[in-house]
């Protein structure tokens, strides 16, 4: 048997669509929203069985990988997270590169060698590496236009990933999966007028200008706070939300915080991305905190360590 694990927002997605798109063998698929990240506990196969493992932390999934490895099963592995050390093990084929410039998708177009790097653009684009997906549309010679229609596709699939569960979402990450399969190359998304991408877009503008109307809570040269409130749009919005404030404002560092409802927040942080680091250390120094050097979050930071976070993120940066 054959079970593909992935994250449910762009690099996750677009990771395993190239993937198949090379082999498209029949598999069990295993996804879920950005944050529920611990996948692989959900995996019950066997000796012989592959595992594909795209864009969730190993550091969170090391319990399951060692029992699975244990019991013989064959795992491929792509991530760009905190991994922890990673096992030594004949079944594991494990691509992890943590550098803040590379993502899930990237590792993915190395190995097939460039076979669909127009979709590993759009992933990066997804994954907020402007400047990377950039150059990239650059040696491809792709016009301006090209470049922007890339990155607002990667952005729609990035936007569609965020939710406190899967009914807030659009689409269920693995039906849109699905549903980007039947197209080898993403130009090809955008001129079908019965995509996905255009329920997407439509979804996302109204989504976005409801953020656009809340000022920051906290403004200053080290970091924006901006508070959203326990609706739907705030969530779905939230992280998409902050990579464009991170670009409109690259020097400094930004939070998105989104009402739980019960007395704490969801915080999505990105750091500078003119100092793309230690965004994933300062929130792992919180309870259900943890992620990347450039982008992180927090499931659940209580609303009284509220002034700790801010105090933290300007010590850091």
């Amino acid at each position: 048997m054959n079970f593909d694990v992935f994250n449910g927002d762009a690099d996750g997605i677009i990771a395993l669509l190239q993937l198949r798109l090379a082999d498209n063998k029949p598999s069990t698929l295993i996804t879920g929203v950005k944050r529920d990240i611990e996948l692989l506990k959900q995996v019950e196969a066997g000796k012989g069985d592959n595992v594909t493992v795209l864009d969730i932390s190993m550091e969170k999934n090391i319990e399951p990988l060692q029992a699975l490895l244990e019991k013989g099963v064959n795992i491929f592995y792509a991530d760009h997270h905190r991994s922890g050390d990673i096992p030594s093990h004949t079944n594991l084929d494990a691509h992890i590169n943590l550098d803040a410039n590379c993502c899930t998708s990237l590792l993915v177009d190395e190995v097939l060698e460039g076979k669909f790097r127009n979709w590993a653009i759009t992933a990066a684009f997804g994954d907020n590496l402007f400047a990377k997906a950039n150059e990239l549309c650059k040696l491809a010679g792709f016009s301006s236009q090209q470049s922007e229609q890339l990155k607002e596709l990667g952005t729609l699939i990035n936007y569609n990933g965020y939710g406190a569960n899967v009914t807030d979402l659009h689409f269920h990450p693995a039906d849109l999966y699905r549903a980007l399969l039947k197209y080898p190359c993403p130009f090809e998304v955008i001129k079908d007028l019965n995509s996905a991408y255009y329920v997407l877009k439509s979804a996302y503008e109204k989504d976005f200008d409801n953020a656009k109307a809340i000022d920051a809570s906290v403004d200053d040269s080290k970091i924006a706070v901006f508070e959203l409130p326990n609706t739907t749009w705030a969530k779905r919005i939230s992280g998409v939300y902050g990579n464009y404030l991170a670009n409109e404002t690259p020097s400094r560092a930004h939070a998105v915080l989104t009402d739980n409802n019960d007395g704490s927040y969801t915080v999505s942080l990105r750091a500078p991305l003119d100092n793309k680091q230690g965004a994933g250390d300062i929130c792992s120094q919180f309870a259900t905190g943890g992620g990347r050097a450039a982008a992180a979050g927090i499931n659940q930071l209580p609303k009284s360590e509220l002034n700790r976070f801010v105090e933290v993120t300007k010590t850091f940066y």
